[in-house]
């Protein structure tokens, strides 16, 4: 019989004994949710703005979600990709319906889709008489994923640290710096890979005119523009992609986090000659594209673009980054050095070289649930259905903390 656990203390103790130290963790163990709440093993309730790092879109529980599991647990969880299934049919018109994409191949996780994009820019090459190109341009402070190849096209030596020597291939330009992207154009480039808005790298949209200059030098040189969206895509900033804030269409694009809202899945977007390039035996996996997965993206879809969650998302985040600055910015401004962001993910940049204390006292005495990324970057990714009044909590709960830090 499996063993239960009563408390968060029991729960820590066991998982300390038995999990993987690759973590840090909090010390809580979580037992439910329900919309932008989660419970601990205790019985303390805390107001999630970590939501899964930007996974629960929907919140957690919801109902759509909730009915979509019972239907799917009693029909079919899981067939090979020998096969068609509905809901990966699903989820692919929805996406390629409400986008500039003409494919969709799924995946199972964020790193596995921009995985997928780095071979699709390779064979693109090769398809199109140059074998020569290889080399991949991504952006210094982006995050791509943990495999070697996302790890390395990740332009942070945190991330490589500890694994060189590392795969060939990739060349770390400036964010948002068109001509440092320019200086490392050669004839082995295939590929140009960034984020709209980096996410771990601190909460920094693009400018338009840098993405723009992008699509301008990838179509002059013949290459594939790739975003990765897998944290600030389905909904996150306001649109579906994000890309659709800038008016730029890259080629690929990579979607997981909030898209299957808590079951793992991932995807790459293609559209022109980019959709017909990964042919059968080039790419793929047993998992990508389940029925379970797609079923729950699906639904996620359906809810986030026909019941009003992403004009929502737009406007509580207008809210929420006017509230940071009326009253953080205001009241703490030897603290903030910049508040920046894009529909529901916020960050607020401070002048001290970390923003964990002020985390740590959110979740002691306010128990609010924040992230800190990026050395001294808060990072706020709530559920795209939260409110105003729960926004107000949070902003309390962060002016709070930097009061008693004396910032």
């Amino acid at each position: 019989m499996i063993e239960l656990y009563k408390t968060n203390a029991e729960v820590i103790e066991a998982g300390d004994k038995y999990l993987y130290g690759n973590h840090v963790r909090m010390p809580i163990s979580m037992e439910r949710g329900e919309g932008v709440y989660v419970f601990d093993k205790d019985g303390n309730k805390y107001l999630d703005f970590v939501g899964g790092i930007a996974v629960n879109g929907l919140g957690h529980c919801h109902p759509a979600i909730a009915k979509c599991l019972r239907e799917r647990a009693e029909t079919i969880l899981h067939c090979s990709n020998y096969f068609y299934n509905e809901p990966a049919v699903q989820t692919a018109k929805l996406i390629v319906e409400n986008s500039c994409f003409d494919k969709v191949l799924f995946a199972n996780s964020g790193a596995e889709s921009n995985e997928g994009q780095i071979k699709l820019a390779r064979k693109f090459a090769k398809d199109h008489g140059h074998p020569e190109r290889f080399a991949v341009i991504t952006m210094k402070n982006s995050f791509h994923g943990r495999t070697l190849a996302t790890a390395t096209a990740t332009g942070q030596y945190a991330v490589h640290r500890f694994f060189e020597p590392l795969p060939t291939g990739f060349r770390y330009a400036e964010f948002n710096n068109l001509d440092s992207v320019k200086a490392l154009m050669d004839e082995y480039v295939c590929g140009i890979l960034t984020e709209p808005v980096q996410g771990e790298g601190g909460v920094r949209p693009a400018s338009q005119e840098f993405l723009q200059g992008l699509r301008d030098l990838c179509d002059e040189k013949g290459i594939l523009l790739m975003f990765d969206e897998v944290q600030v895509g389905s909904g996150r900033t306001g649109k579906l992609f994000a890309y659709q804030n800038f008016g730029v269409e890259p080629d690929t694009c990579s979607m997981a986090k909030a898209l299957g809202s808590g079951v793992p899945i991932g995807a790459v977007c293609a559209r022109g000659e980019a959709a017909q390039t990964l042919t059968p035996g080039t790419h793929g996996s047993t998992f990508a594209g389940g029925p379970l997965a797609c079923a729950l993206a699906a639904t996620t879809l359906d809810v986030m673009l026909n019941e009003g969650v992403i004009d929502h998302c737009a406007k509580v985040g207008e809210y929420f980054r006017q509230q940071m600055r009326d009253v953080i910015a205001a009241k703490h401004p030897s603290a903030v050095k910049e508040i920046r962001g894009l529909g529901l993910i916020d960050g607020i940049e401070l002048t001290q070289p970390s923003g964990q204390p002020v985390v740590d006292l959110c979740f002691k005495d306010s128990k609010v649930l924040i992230n800190n990324t990026n050395g001294n970057v808060l990072r706020f990714v709530p559920p795209l259905i939260v409110s105003k009044e729960e926004i107000d909590l949070v902003i309390k709960a962060v002016d709070d903390a930097m009061t008693k830090l004396g910032w």
